[in-house]
């Protein structure tokens, strides 16, 4: 399965809003003696019945531009319907992006990245071939352009094919991004057939059956306590679905796909995964008015990421590690990628991390957080890294309650009548390559695109 989102919505939009931006040109004020040029990495992050979601990045490789236009063609009737990081028009198969306000500026080698959702036939969804940056063909070097043309005439520039390899800094085809990649990666219930439920009892015997399964929601199923989801599984939340009283257990299983879905008034957690479970990707859901935590990891499980969630409305976020004393089982596991997750007035556990190293926290925004963001405690090693603060009095620090101080190293964060935080240690290098959003673009990018309902699965 492929999937969508800013990055990982954005890379839907990405993939329209890149192949704009090379028919375009990124670069939009072209003088005939200044050097010219850019690269698009183009792709297409998830695809499903009818639509996909595209990631575009475009770099430019000339000299400075302040505003950019970048235009592609489509060739099988693909249309772009959404767009987030870019503005999109498109007539028959031209395509058509330009900047918004943050991500204008583009400094030799400087990028700029979007994302959009498009239709295609469901026969054919071939990539565009040609890119143009202000009506400069982006051949991945720098000419220097002879005919520039107009908005109205683009010129004649020379089309040359997208680079095979992009930057090793661009996420992955699937859209999945972070410690879910490795480990053999997430696929959930890859290819199954879907299998649509309305209630518990279905809901309930779907996520307990053996062997892979794509399983839908759709509606709000009333439930209570934990319901347990085997390994091999895809849940998706249809338009609107919300799961309301109960929350879903990864207990010991593998290859988990939660996305889409709202959760809300559950009285034990919203997901809880734990008892080494391994590979599993919670993607775009909303999460409001609980008992215990949202998303809790704990007892040694391992190669999770937690990406484009919302949480509001609640006290304990994110809990990683449930107990000083279990340091034998989880030391050498507990590795979490947290990106593009909006902690919207989520009062604590933004995330509270123990034993964990690497744990990474990149890229998302947080306001209003009357208790603290990020707590590094029991030797975790965590990187905090390119997120928004804003109005948030304890933004990271070390040591939480009775847990002793963790490591945390914190970098190119943006900060908003909030303070920066507290600093100590080393952690682990990241193994997987990943897309670092400027942070001060992350709190309009996360708004845009975090939470069910921003994307289509």
């Amino acid at each position: 399965m492929r999937t969508p989102q800013r990055r990982m919505t954005l890379l839907a939009t990405t993939a329209a809003a890149t192949a704009s931006l090379v028919t375009a040109g990124l670069l939009t004020s072209v003088s005939a003696q200044a050097a010219a040029g850019c690269r698009v990495a183009y792709s297409v992050a998830s695809q499903w019945p009818g639509g996909f979601t595209g990631n575009v990045t475009v770099t430019n490789l000339g000299d400075p531009v302040s505003g950019w236009t970048l235009r592609w063609s489509y060739g099988a009737g693909q249309q772009v319907s959404q767009a987030w990081g870019a503005t999109v028009s498109q007539t028959g198969g031209q395509v058509s992006t330009a900047n918004v306000d943050y991500n204008g500026n583009l400094a030799t080698n400087g990028s700029a990245s979007f994302g959009f959702n498009a239709s295609w036939n469901n026969a054919s969804n071939p990539d565009p071939t040609s890119f143009t940056l202000n009506n400069v063909a982006c051949t991945g070097g720098t000419t220097t352009p002879t005919n520039p043309g107009t908005p109205t005439n683009p010129g004649t520039p020379t089309i040359s094919p997208i680079p095979s390899d992009p930057p090793p800094s661009v996420p992955p085809p699937t859209g999945l991004v972070g410690w879910a990649t490795q480990n053999g990666g997430t696929t959930g219930g890859g290819g199954a057939p879907a299998t649509t439920v309305t209630n518990a009892s279905a809901l309930t015997s779907a996520l307990n059956a053996t062997g892979a399964a794509v399983i839908r929601v759709s509606g709000t199923i009333s439930c209570s306590g934990m319901l347990r989801v085997r390994s091999n599984k895809t849940i998706l939340g249809n338009s609107g679905a919300t799961i309301a009283g109960c929350g879903l257990n990864v207990s010991g299983d593998r290859n988990v796909i939660i996305r889409n879905l709202t959760f809300r008034d559950w009285n034990d957690d919203a997901i809880n995964v734990q008892e080494s479970a391994t590979n599993v990707w919670v993607d775009h859901n909303t999460f409001s008015n609980g008992y215990d935590g949202a998303v809790d990891i704990k007892r040694g499980s391992d190669f999770v990421t937690v990406s484009w969630n919302r949480v509001f409305n609640h006290d304990k976020a994110m809990l990683l590690g449930h107990s000083d004393d279990n340091g034998a089982q989880d030391t050498g596991h507990l590795r979490v990628s947290y990106h593009h997750n909006w902690f919207d007035g989520s009062r604590q556990r933004n995330p509270r991390v123990r034993f964990g190293n690497p744990v990474h926290v990149f890229n998302n925004y947080y306001r209003a957080n009357g208790g603290y963001g990020v707590a590094s405690t029991e030797n975790a090693g965590v990187l905090v890294e390119g997120n928004y603060f804003e109005n948030v009095n304890d933004t990271y620090h070390l040591g939480e309650a009775d847990s002793g101080p963790g490591r945390l190293v914190a970098r190119n964060n943006h900060f908003v009548n909030s303070p920066a935080g507290q600093t100590g240690g080393s952690v682990a290098s990241i193994p997987y390559s990943y897309q670092l959003d400027t942070a001060s673009s992350v709190k309009s990018v996360v708004t845009a695109g975090a939470g069910a309902g921003r994307i289509t699965v």
